[in-house]
């Protein structure tokens, strides 16, 4: 039986843990050949292909830190080398560096905005020209619900979070007529390392500030995502999906 995104090429950037990860397990599971993106641990990128292979699937991993735009320059050229296109592109590449504003170094703020917005306009701007060629194309970036609402001791996070949905509308606009699908999803509070992390009642106070009572699973962010990247979405473009338990009502 023929799986949804079967022949497709996909690209996810950040896929070697938490929400990355589980957004490659599951567009290999629908059929694609998976690159798997990583910029701080390969042996976690090596990790994530060796699982996608032992389910069947195709993978490959590429070290890249997108915030830096010739070594995009570079693994884009040498993915197209190799594999000639690139069907699905997700921006998920993200990094935090909380502090309150007033304490803020200018370092904390752009080094996420370097990563997180730059780091998506980085490979869009790479592989843009492939897509147009191709007539197709899907493009996900990885927003927020902090880019959606803000969060104190985030606004270095929210202003990138925030930064990338104005940049998915944007490109949506240009991209559309030849036939590029460009959307958003905004998790909220997702059940990842990042947030096992934080002390016991900071998870508490955020679990009461969703609807649904609960946090969200990497594996319920990729499962919007394959939608976006199926054919099933050919008519949506230049939208934010918020998966969030409600957070954004």
């Amino acid at each position: 039986m023929r799986r949804e995104l079967s022949g497709k090429v996909a690209l996810v950037t950040g896929a070697g843990r938490g929400i990355g990860k589980a957004i490659a397990l599951k567009l290999a599971e629908q059929g694609a050949t998976v690159l798997v993106n990583y910029n701080g641990s390969r042996e976690r990128a090596l990790e994530v292909v060796a699982k996608i292979e032992e389910a069947g699937g195709s993978a490959e991993a590429f070290g890249c830190n997108v915030a830096d735009f010739e070594a995009c320059g570079k693994m884009v050229e040498e993915i197209i080398g190799k594999y000639s296109r690139v069907d699905i592109l997700v921006n998920n590449a993200g990094i935090t560096r909380d502090n309150l504003l007033m304490r803020m170094s200018e370092e904390e703020f752009d080094t996420v905005i370097d990563t997180n917005l730059k780091g998506a306009f980085n490979t869009i701007r790479y592989l843009s020209r492939y897509f147009l060629k191709q007539r197709s194309g899907k493009i996900i970036n990885i927003s927020s619900v902090s880019g959606v609402l803000g969060n104190a001791g985030q606004a270095n996070y929210s202003a990138s979070k925030a930064g990338l949905i104005g940049l998915t509308k944007s490109v949506a606009r240009e991209l559309a007529s030849r036939g590029i699908c460009v959307n958003a999803v905004a998790p909220g509070f997702v059940d990842t390392e990042m947030t096992k992390s934080m002390p016991e009642k900071t998870k508490e106070a955020a679990v009461g500030t969703i609807p649904m009572g609960r946090m969200g699973s990497p594996e319920e962010i990729a499962e919007t995502v394959a939608f976006l990247a199926g054919s099933g979405s050919d008519y949506i473009t230049g939208q934010v999906i918020c998966v969030d338990g409600g957070m954004a009502i």
